[in-house]
């Protein structure tokens, strides 16, 4: 809903407030209806609005009564009414009815542990002049973004996105080696890294503290997923999902600009959807991408849009050319971003935005109710590794996966070799080749000779069986839903929507992703979330009131369509761009192993989609981000770091 951009200066000294108007106004589609700064000795901050709360009077910055405390905001408190009355009877004064003042005066009372007060999501920084404090946070899901980055003086950039720091003097941009293996491990690249050496995520669930003299810059985690198993029985869960869902709806629903709601025709729009219209004084407008072939969801969509008697706007996406579309990905991301579905998603966002200012999402459902399909495979051979020791698993079934050929192309009970392989590896590895992209032999056979000697020895991977660790638990359905929420769901969905959105002046909630929500939903037994193969046992169970079957108990679907066939019929404009100069002059990358990719995917004899998607997007990045790979004068942000 907004964008936000800062200088700290630890010495004292005066921010450039050239510099930070133009990394201001490289978040002008965050917010279209204004910007506003400040600046002091030691600090500017910018700020550009999509006004939503309180249109007539949350202009930021925004500061307490007396101008000593700050803020610039992005994102919304679901609870700010209630803390403002709670802050009003301990003596604050509000000037305002905007969630943004509550959190000033959240900061007077309480300090860095405000953010433990605050329900919502956001990103947010916070200039104290009495404690010379600046004072960074991020929501505990990750929602909204906050990108930093430390200066050779010292000093303190940062911005809710990277495109602001193209325009700050002295930050060389350079190419992070192990930003690019993560980007082709994951899709992807997970907090807190960025592809820029030097500028870092704030990762979900961070605060920052900075003080006035000292260079000192140590990100502090303020909330972990808890991940302690309830007892609750199936009617219980039931009435308690349905009860904190319709309230976690409700809540994000409040707007004084006109709202609606993604509705794909799958389980989880369906379900806030059927949650929110009756709570809704008029008609709840839905908006709907449709596919051609059997990945079209339209009829679901319709389907509960007429029982809940919505105003559904529709349109397709067959005309979508996902080879142009790679090159905007690079504009929109500001680094290379992997889910193909991020091109549907911002053709709904820009549908909604005809219609709407705010729009409300089913986002979070697979992740907390595990509706992966993964999910499902890693339980059921997590439960064939605990059967069989470690040593014969890695010799009878590491020999057979071996010894298995690769069939892409046959019936998918002939593809064993990647089961195989699946079950010879421990938990966490099996897991990671799930959600890996390209693996990690295609990745090597790809990099250069110079990328690979920048990696060393790193893993990308190490993450996941760390986090699966960290999740205190050995099962290892929440061990992998934990791995996920770290992961996948802040860089990967939630990065995906908030920049799809926000390219369109569009502000998303997600009401499944109510931390309280997450909690409660994590906490459920196992038996309640995965059953009988069914993922989201008790979620579907919930709504079966509410829901047609039809939309309930059919087989998933992505919201994307298959690269497969499109990238064959435009296998000549593929070579040209991954065979063109803005990958080949980077020197990342191998020409031989990317032709060889291009060769096998034409002749049908591997599905190589996945693969080349990465690379195309990589190509978008180069394209738009480094102006050296567009063929102009030699630029060190091509330099690996």
């Amino acid at each position: 809903m907004c964008g936000i951009t800062g200088i700290f200066r630890p010495d004292g000294g005066s921010a450039d407030m050239d510099v930070l108007r133009r990394m201001t106004a490289a978040l002008a589609h965050r917010g279209p209806d204004g910007d506003g700064f400040h600046a002091e000795p030691g600090l500017g901050l910018g700020h550009r609005r999509l006004a939503i709360i309180d249109p007539t009077g949350g202009e930021q910055p925004m500061f307490n009564e007396d101008g000593s405390v700050a803020i610039v905001f992005n994102g919304m408190i679901y609870n700010y009414r209630e803390l403002m009355a709670l802050l009003q009877g301990r003596g604050h004064v509000f000037r305002t009815k905007c969630d943004t003042e509550t959190i000033v005066h959240a900061w007077e009372e309480w300090g860095p542990d405000c953010v433990q007060h605050l329900n919502g999501f956001f990103a947010f920084a916070i200039w104290d002049r009495r404690r010379g404090q600046l004072f960074l946070a991020r929501d505990r899901l990750g929602k909204k973004p906050l990108h930093y980055a430390k200066l050779a003086d010292g000093s303190l950039a940062f911005s809710s996105e990277l495109s602001s720091f193209a325009h700050v003097p002295g930050l060389a941009r350079r190419v992070s080696a192990t930003a690019v293996d993560d980007f082709f491990t994951y899709g992807y690249i997970p907090d807190p890294g960025t592809i820029y050496e030097g500028i870092l995520k704030l990762p979900a669930a961070h605060s920052l503290l900075v003080e006035r003299g000292s260079r000192r810059v140590v990100p502090q985690r303020y909330w972990s997923v808890p991940t302690a198993t309830a007892k609750m029985d199936a009617r219980e869960a039931a009435q308690a999902l349905v009860d904190q869902l319709r309230h976690s709806v409700g809540q994000r629903m409040i707007a004084d600009v006109p709202l609606g709601a993604f509705l794909s025709g799958g389980v989880d729009s369906s379900a806030v959807v059927a949650l929110a219209a009756p709570q809704r004084s008029g008609t709840l407008d839905t908006f709907t991408i449709g596919f051609d072939g059997s990945e079209d969801e339209t009829p679901y969509a319709e389907m509960v849009a007429k029982r809940y008697g919505t105003a559904q706007h529709n349109e397709r996406a067959a005309a979508v050319d996902m080879i142009d579309a790679a090159r905007l990905q690079g504009r929109i991301f500001g680094e290379p971003f992997g889910d193909q579905s991020s091109v549907p998603t911002h053709s709904v966002c820009a549908l909604a935005r005809k219609y709407a200012t705010v729009a409300i999402s089913g986002d979070g459902g697979d992740e907390v109710f595990a509706g992966y399909r993964r999910y499902r495979w890693h339980v059921l051979t997590e439960g064939v590794r605990r059967l069989v020791p470690a040593g014969m698993r890695k010799a009878v079934f590491g020999t057979l996966a071996r010894a298995y050929p690769k069939l892409d192309g046959a019936p998918r009970w002939l593809r064993a070799k990647y089961t195989l392989t699946e079950l010879s590896l421990d938990s966490a590895a099996s897991y990671l080749r799930t959600v890996t992209r390209v693996h990690q032999e295609q990745r090597r056979a790809l990099f250069s000779p110079m990328l690979a000697g920048r990696l060393g020895g790193y893993d990308p991977g190490a993450r996941i069986p760390a986090l699966m660790e960290e999740a205190g638990t050995d099962d290892p359905l929440v061990q992998a839903q934990y791995a996920d929420l770290q992961t996948w769901l802040s860089g990967g969905i939630l990065t995906k929507v908030d920049r799809a959105s926000m390219a369109n002046s569009l502000e998303v909630r997600a009401p499944i992703l109510d931390y309280r929500f997450v909690e409660w939903g994590l906490s459920l037994p196992r038996r309640l979330k995965l059953r009988g193969g069914e993922g989201k046992y008790i979620f579907k169970k919930a709504m079966e009131p509410h829901l047609p079957r039809e939309v309930l108990y059919r087989p998933k679907q992505g919201f994307a369509t298959s690269l497969a066939g499109p990238f064959r019929t435009g296998i000549g404009r593929l070579r040209e761009r991954l065979l063109g100069p803005a990958m080949l002059d980077s020197g990342l990358f191998e020409r031989p192993a990317i032709a060889r990719l291009l060769d096998e995917h034409e002749a049908g004899a591997f599905d190589h989609s996945m693969a080349l998607w990465q690379l195309l997007v990589f190509e978008g990045f180069l394209f738009h981000e480094l102006p050296a790979a567009t063929g102009s004068s030699a630029d060190a942000t091509l330099a690996l770091a």
